[in-house]
């Protein structure tokens, strides 16, 4: 069985009998692994959308970069980013640390001393990903939360990943780290060989079985700490 079987299709997923995501809003932004450019179109966004009752605007486009340095065709994160409603009530803002930018090895960049989404310097990773939180909280005022690739064979995304770290310890963002999750890196070949196209790209097997479990257990916590229960 192929990790794009039939059986893996969001209409054959059951819902959960019980979400704290019931009723939410979420938008996510991304490249190819978000848009599920390897799976039919199906990503993690959509099972969790079935799974848990939530309304989910997906702006993703494969080959896409966080930064905007190199820009020409203006389908990078930023300015797509600006194409989403902002009228949207979103309850979440959740966006793909690119692995576009480290295959295109796009400047690391230094955090700035500053919360003024103007002065953040978007030809770099990290100018543009504090961009991107600046500007979705004042847009949105929802939680921001980003997400980073499982492991493979990229020191420059291993920066990226340090780096986003250290970004979150300066807005208080969250991050579902599934980089240094040694639990999801550790599956067997076989898993591995049903869960993955290629190094980067799960396939609709990977986003049910292995990545949504997590990613939804991050959001219904990181959630719920934003807005504990009166």
């Amino acid at each position: 069985m192929t990790g794009n079987h039939e059986i893996y299709r969001p209409e054959n997923v059951e819902p959960l009998p019980s979400s704290p995501l019931q009723g939410k809003t979420i938008i996510f932004l991304g490249s190819s692994v978000t848009e599920g450019s390897v799976s039919l179109g199906i990503s993690f966004v959509d099972y969790i959308g079935k799974r848990n009752g939530v309304k989910t605007i997906k702006e993703a486009v494969s080959g896409t970069t966080l930064v905007t340095d190199g820009d020409e065709s203006g389908q990078s994160y930023i300015p797509r980013m600006k194409n989403i409603d902002p009228k949207i009530k979103a309850d979440c803002f959740v966006c793909q640390l690119s692995t576009n930018d480290a295959s295109q090895e796009k400047r690391l960049g230094t955090i700035s001393d500053s919360f003024d989404m103007d002065t953040f310097d978007t030809g770099t990773i990290a100018g543009a990903i504090e961009y991107i939180i600046a500007y979705a909280r004042k847009t949105w005022n929802c939680p921001v939360v980003f997400f980073t690739n499982t492991k493979y064979g990229s020191g420059h995304y291993d920066k990226m990943v340090n780096l986003l770290l250290k970004i979150q310890k300066k807005w208080g963002i969250g991050v579902i780290n599934l980089w240094s999750n040694t639990e999801m890196n550790s599956i067997s070949q076989d898993k591995r060989s049903l869960y993955m196209d290629d190094d980067i790209h799960p396939t609709q097997a990977g986003y049910l079985e292995w990545w949504t479990p997590v990613i939804e257990t991050y959001l219904y916590e990181f959630l719920e700490k934003q807005h504990p229960p009166k």
